[in-house]
């Protein structure tokens, strides 16, 4: 497990190979979804960064090295006892790594001075990019959802599955109640389980209109909430943090 993360230009990262070899999937498949992120997100390019490596007999075969933020969204929807394992594994050894990061030996320890200058110009730099880094993670979970549903809107009923796949226990009617509670559906009215304004504003929810042809010929326009991409990480992340249990 101490091998599971690396530090590449100041960063944390992990390799998508040995993600696929910890999690039993196909490398190329696990590649084939990596570049169908970064294609269709411009976003998620900054989370990947493409690699290479040798295998036995000395030939070049593509890798990506990932920061958190695209272990996060490689890795959530891996399902089971044992993905779950290793998803606490990789927290574990991020949480490690940024910790010996900024916990390591300062320049001035350093008795000769041009190695010691030198240090410190680095030390500056992997602590600025890591301290901007780490806190642009802090909101981020390490599980949410899987890639697909990273990019597109799901139902709440969708969303209890994806919840109880990473580890929470709450069904499809007690989640509409926890988001009611919560302020993030309306309560009362035309408008019960409709999205509050503020899930509008934070653009974690959305609403699906939809047409309905009545018996008598006229047409009854219905309205289901959804929950977005940045609402599925969101609203994971609440619940794994205990902040809407």
């Amino acid at each position: 497990m101490n091998n599971l993360t690396i530090i590449n230009n100041g960063q944390v990262v992990v390799s998508s190979r040995q993600i696929a070899d910890n999690f039993e999937k196909e490398h190329r498949h696990v590649l084939e979804t990596i570049r169908n992120l970064t294609a269709e997100n411009s976003t998620v390019k900054s989370m990947f960064y493409e690699s290479s490596y040798k295998n036995e007999r000395g030939r070049d075969y593509s890798e990506y090295l990932m920061n958190r933020d695209g272990f996060s969204l490689l890795v959530m929807g891996f399902t089971g006892q044992k993905a779950l394992e290793w998803k606490l594994k990789y927290i574990e050894a991020f949480n490690r790594m940024e910790r010996m990061l900024m916990e390591k030996a300062p320049s001035y320890q350093i008795s000769d001075p041009i190695e010691r200058a030198k240090a410190w110009i680095q030390e500056q730099e992997e602590k600025k990019a890591l301290e901007g880094h780490i806190e642009e993670l802090k909101p981020k979970a390490l599980f949410a959802d899987s890639v697909a549903s990273s990019r597109n809107s799901i139902l709440v009923g969708e969303l209890a599955k994806l919840l109880n796949q990473n580890g929470i226990d709450i069904g499809q009617k007690r989640l509409f109640q926890v988001l009611r509670d919560k302020g993030y559906l309306l309560k009362s009215g035309e408008d019960y389980n409709i999205p509050s304004q503020y899930s509008m504003d934070l653009k974690i929810m959305d609403i699906k209109k939809s047409s309905v042809n009545n018996p008598d010929g006229s047409v009854r326009i219905t309205r289901t909430p959804k929950v977005t991409g940045k609402g599925q990480i969101y609203f994971v992340n609440k619940f794994l943090k205990g902040e809407l249990n």
